[in-house]
């Protein structure tokens, strides 16, 4: 049996570099759409075929999608100056990729990684041109819904992550600020990557899915962090009205930069929200097959993933490394020195 060809973009993105990982080691043939040559770090050893160009070139999403077996559009902007931007990358990029493919490739498996956050819309800019790519792709997919998967991630961690990295750096301080008092699903990105794989390669599941993973407070993940780095700060809850003050300064302050801030007003609203847990009704279902890993279902627990996410980031220098233990105690007797 010949091996799958699979297209992706956004593989240079923090699960894209987890994916292609993952789908070379099933045995896929991998084809990525780049801006810029890929670091060659991200994957030693893979062999990839390289599509110069972006989402807004037909002719490079054509070359990529032709003759695919599937196609995954993990690309996604996920800062941006206002809504126009947002809508530009995750509704009209994401409906560029999902015309291509019904046209260049109408037989091909299309799976778009959206996000937890477009189940609201209203809360954020970025909810917002999120739900709209899933509306897009839901229109160019009509009659074919069976070739159509939407998957929702919760939040993601691991490995080249910057966004979470900011839980763990929080986490070194004499006193760790807690954002909210919700409940998130936590996933480890290997778990998701592992299940878009077997999606991608195994078994079709048409329909919108959430990705289920392990439901935490902000106050257990934090501390989770901490046990991860050998800590055992107090934790500090922040007032929500001081949260959604710094989300709005900081959203004027990007503008006044003509940049995009990473914690918005909107980013504020999002982490404020109580309830970004991934629930059973809309969690990805499992058919059993023989040899294959039950989708959905973390491999990767907390405690296991922070302590590995941690010994990742000292490496790579975005934590500091923890401090060297004391010498060991010495009586002046049996050093010599009376």
């Amino acid at each position: 049996m010949s091996a799958k060809t699979v297209a992706v973009t956004g593989a240079t993105g923090f699960l894209g570099l987890h994916l292609v990982r993952e789908l070379a080691e099933q045995g896929a043939k991998i084809r990525i759409l780049v801006r810029k040559p890929p670091n060659p770090e991200f994957w030693p050893g893979i062999e990839l075929e390289i599509i110069p160009g972006s989402l807004e070139n037909p002719a490079a999403l054509a070359q990529l999608v032709q003759n695919a077996d599937t196609v995954i559009h993990a690309a996604g902007l996920i800062r941006a100056p206002n809504r126009a931007a947002f809508l530009r990358a995750n509704r009209d990029g994401a409906a560029a990729v999902a015309q291509a493919t019904r046209q260049h490739a109408p037989a091909a498996r299309f799976i778009h990684v959206s996000t937890l956050a477009a189940r609201k819309p209203e809360i954020s800019d970025y909810a917002f041109s999120k739900h709209a790519g899933e509306e897009a792709i839901r229109t160019i997919y009509a009659g074919a819904e069976s070739q159509l998967t939407i998957i929702r991630p919760p939040a993601l961690y691991g490995p080249w992550d910057k966004a979470t990295l900011s839980i763990f750096q929080s986490a070194t301080l004499p006193i760790v600020p807690v954002l909210t008092c919700g409940r998130v699903t936590i996933l480890h990105v290997t778990d998701a990557a592992t299940a878009l794989t077997h999606l991608a390669l195994i078994t079709a599941q048409p329909g919108i899915f959430a990705l289920p993973g392990s439901n935490h407070t902000m106050a257990e993940i934090a501390a989770a962090a901490m046990q991860a780095q050998g800590r055992n700060s107090p934790l500090l809850h922040v007032p929500a009205c001081l949260l959604r003050t710094a989300g709005a300064a900081s959203t004027l302050w990007g503008h006044l930069r003509g940049e995009a801030p990473v914690f918005s007003a909107g980013k504020a609203r999002e982490m404020l929200y109580p309830d970004w847990v991934v629930h059973p009704d809309e969690a990805l279902p499992f058919t059993p097959q023989i040899g294959t890993p039950q989708i959905g279902t973390p491999r990767i627990g907390l405690t296991q993933g922070f302590a590995e996410t941690v010994a990742w980031y000292r490496a790579q220098g975005w934590l500091p490394q923890p401090p060297s233990p004391p010498p060991p105690f010495r009586h002046p007797r049996e050093s010599g020195d009376l």
